[in-house]
Order: structure tokens, then C-alpha cells, then sequence
């Protein structure tokens, strides 16, 4: 990386995502806090603020894997791959936030085929060391010839095509998160994980996962979608079928740990298993949902003709998350990990950011929104569950308002079964209460107009 390219990325301002700070362009505004929406993007050097909940989720998870053991064993090293890291504020943060007593056992590879966004995550990694110094040694016998980059601060950073820098070593943890679709780079992807491995794919052609835009959604995902309150999830829903039958055709079956529809995109992060035999059973959490009469739904394999003109799919109809990790990630938790304390803000200011009292609880705030309502949510979204708005069930039950949804959950829990809010910017929350059970308490709460 030439000394001059160094030089051109000088100019900007600082920024704080979670511990880390983050040098932006001298022409990208200071971004605001929590974000709804993607930015427009100016080039590269370009930092999307609103992909920075996604970010601490990747951290939260990866923190989890390393203490929980349930990737690599105890005392093995994980090797992890940002694919297509930009500016690399993603795989700074892993090395800046993670527990100082897992980092050592952490390996990270950072790629991108855009020299100037490499130049400008070398150039802030040195600038901004790590608070923890880890620095491993080239795993030269995980390569079949040596691999072009360089290691800096515990960071080996490549410039590559995404698809070779996945079948550079045999990764436990890829990041894939392309500007649009990540069709192209699935296969690729999944061929570079090892036996057990940890893949997150985000889509940002929302249009097209929800059927928004229905060629699109029937050339990339090979779906068919209806645009209404089911959209969102039908969007999870098609891109975890795409990366479950992908991983099939390469004798692999996922284990969905997280997947969710935030803003702009769609995330899902998935455990993936080398197994032929569950691989070929794939089509069994396959399938269609099914609209029925006044915004109800079910699911089902195989559906009719007729079904298919009031359906979306195919899709993943299998559970979304993993009940024992995605109740770990409480706000608590993401606190304890990503929010800096008043040290770490002295030193930042020192360093020349302009953080002040707002910031910080401005700050705070977005990092607590990164997690919202997962625990609370994480045993219903683990298996089977029925999705419902909270503005919807009003007009099935013939009340002319909804109760306060906390008054709801109560009412539903007498009744023997368990609701919960799940994160969305709209109001959504699961149960595995029947339906008729959840009209019945709603009419029980408001009088009938």
C-alpha cells in the first residue's frame, strides 16, 4: 500500500461505533444516531451508520461463540472472514470489543477487492490500535502457497475477490455483506467454511426479498412474495431457504441462530453443519405461507394452485433463532461489550473526537435498540410460532382498538401460553397461543365497539 494512498485518507472526522473510534471522509457527514434507513453512499470510504446494530450483533455473537464453546472447542482457535470489509470498522470492532481473555484465540481476516478502502482500514487500525495487543503469526500451513496482504495489529488483510479470499483457509466464522445482493457469492461462501462453521449473509435488495419487485425476487431468489403485513418475515423467511438449499447442494444443512429484518435489510446468521443426511432433508423446512381470510396464515409444503395465487414462498418455514444463544444477547450484555467507559471516552477525546454527555446517551440508546426484545423473544422465535401485528388483531376480533401489548402478553400468559414482542420497527409479537385464544384475551381487554 503505497505511502502517498496513506496520505489521501487523512482529512475527515472522527466518529465512535460502540469502543471504536472511526475515521469518515472529509465529505460524509457526521452521522446521526440511531439511523432508520441506509445513507447515501458517497464511494468508498463510505461508513453505512446504519448497519452499526447489525455490527454489535456480529460482536455479541461472536463474543458468545468464543465463551460458550459451541463453534470450536475450548482452548481451539477461530479463524473469521469479513469478506467484503470496506473500511473494516466491522473486524476493528471485533478486535477492539471482544473480552480481552478471548482475543487470543480470535484470528481475523479482513478482504476487499477496493485498494482506497483497505489503505483507509490500515491506516485507522494504526492510528487506533486495539486496546488489547494481539498479534498472531501467518498460519502458513492452513495455506496452499502464501496469501497476498499483510498483518497489522492481529488484523491479516487481503485484497481479494471475495470468492478467492473464501478458499484462502477453511474459515468457523464469514461475514458476507455485499451492497446488494448476496446471490453472487453464496456458494462460494459456504465452500469456504470448515466442517462446522458460523455464516452471516446480510441483503440489502429488500425490494426484491420482500416481492416489492417481483422479477427481481423470482431471477435472484427463485420466490414468489406479496407485498402486506407479512412482508418482512416472508424476506427472512426466502433468504434463509436460499442459504439453506445452497448449503445442500454442497452437503451442508444450517442451523438458523439469528435472522432478522432490520430497516433497510435483511441479516441472517446461521450455524453450518457438513451432514449428507441432513442435507437431504432439506425441502422438509421448505415451504409456502398461505393468507387466509381476514390476515390470517398458515404454512404449508406443497401448496395448490390456488394456493399459490394468496401465497409467498418458497421458504424457510423452520424456526428463525436459537433459543440458548439469541437469550444471551440482552441489552445488559451488548452494554457491557460495546459501550466505552469514561476512560476510553478521555482517551478518544484525547485522540480528537468531539463527544459530548448527549452523544454518549444518544449512543447508549442505539447500542440498547441493537437487541431489543431478542431475549425476551429468543424461546418463541426458536420454534414454532404465529406472528401477528398488534395493529391487525383488533379488526379479527371485532374490538375497535388494541390494548396495550404488555396488557395483551398478561392476558395471554393466564391462559397458559407465552407472547412476546419481537424487533421491528412495527409493532409485531409472536405466541404460541392458537389464535382464537389470542382473540378471545383481546376481547377480554377491549369492549366490542
Amino acid at each position: 500500500m503505497a505511502e502517498g494512498q496513506n496520505e489521501a485518507i487523512r482529512p475527515g472526522h472522527l466518529w465512535l461505533e460502540g469502543k471504536t473510534l472511526v475515521h469518515l471522509r472529509e465529505d460524509q457527514q457526521r452521522p446521526t444516531h440511531m439511523p432508520r434507513g441506509p445513507a447515501k453512499r458517497t464511494g468508498p470510504g463510505f461508513l453505512n451508520p446504519a448497519m452499526a446494530p447489525a455490527r454489535t450483533r456480529s460482536l455479541m455473537l461472536l463474543a458468545d461463540a468464543l465463551e460458550h464453546h459451541w463453534l470450536v472447542k475450548p482452548g481451539h482457535d477461530l479463524r473469521a472472514l469479513d469478506a467484503l470489509c470496506a473500511t473494516g470498522v466491522r473486524v476493528r470492532r471485533w478486535r477492539n470489543e471482544l473480552p480481552e481473555a478471548v482475543q487470543p484465540r480470535l484470528r481475523i481476516a479482513a478482504n476487499d477487492l477496493d485498494e482506497f478502502a483497505l489503505n483507509w482500514l490500515k491506516r485507522s487500525h494504526e492510528d487506533f490500535p486495539p486496546r488489547i495487543s494481539v498479534d498472531h503469526a501467518l498460519e502458513d500451513d492452513r495455506y496452499e502457497r502464501p496469501p497476498q496482504g499483510e498483518m497489522k495489529n492481529g488484523i491479516f488483510m487481503m485484497q481479494n475477490d471475495a470468492r478467492i479470499a473464501f478458499m484462502e483457509a477453511a474459515y468457523q466464522w464469514i461475514d458476507l455483506d455485499p451492497f446488494g445482493s448476496p446471490v453472487n457469492f453464496l456458494d462460494a461462501a459456504i465452500q469456504g467454511l470448515a466442517r462446522v462453521g458460523f455464516l452471516e449473509v446480510t441483503a440489502t435488495d429488500t425490494a426484491a426479498l420482500t416481492g416489492s419487485s417481483a422479477s427481481s425476487q423470482q431471477r435472484r431468489y427463485g420466490a414468489k412474495g406479496i407485498v402486506d403485513t407479512y412482508a418482512h418475515d416472508d424476506a427472512v423467511r426466502v433468504l434463509l431457504g436460499l442459504v439453506a438449499t445452497t448449503a445442500a447442494r454442497h452437503d451442508r444443512v444450517i442451523e438458523p441462530v439469528l435472522a432478522l429484518f432490520d430497516g433497510h435489510h435483511v441479516r441472517v446468521s446461521v450455524k453450518v453443519v457438513r451432514s449428507k443426511e441432513r442435507a437431504s432433508k432439506v425441502m422438509e423446512r421448505m415451504g409456502w405461507r398461505i393468507r387466509e381470510p381476514e390476515g390470517r396464515y398458515h404454512f404449508v409444503q406443497h401448496p395448490t394452485p390456488e394456493e399459490v395465487e394468496r401465497g409467498s414462498g418458497p421458504l424457510w418455514v423452520g424456526p428463525l433463532w436459537n433459543n440458548d444463544i439469541a437469550g444471551r444477547m440482552t441489552e445488559e450484555r451488548a452494554l457491557e461489550l460495546c459501550s466505552p467507559t469514561e476512560q476510553e471516552l478521555a482517551e478518544a477525546a484525547q485522540l480528537g473526537l468531539e463527544w459530548d454527555q448527549d452523544d454518549q446517551e444518544y449512543a447508549q440508546r442505539e447500542i440498547r435498540r441493537s437487541v431489543r426484545h431478542i431475549a425476551s423473544a429468543a424461546d418463541l422465535m426458536s420454534r414454532d410460532h404465529l406472528l401477528l401485528h398488534i395493529d391487525d388483531v383488533p379488526n379479527m376480533a371485532g374490538v375497535p382498538h388494541a390494548p396495550k401489548m404488555e396488557a395483551l402478553f398478561s392476558a395471554i400468559q393466564e391462559t397458559g401460553y407465552c407472547a412476546a414482542r419481537i424487533p421491528d420497527i412495527d409493532p409485531f409479537f409472536v405466541t404460541d397461543a392458537p389464535m382464537e385464544t389470542v382473540l378471545d384475551c383481546m376481547r377480554s381487554l377491549v369492549q366490542p365497539g
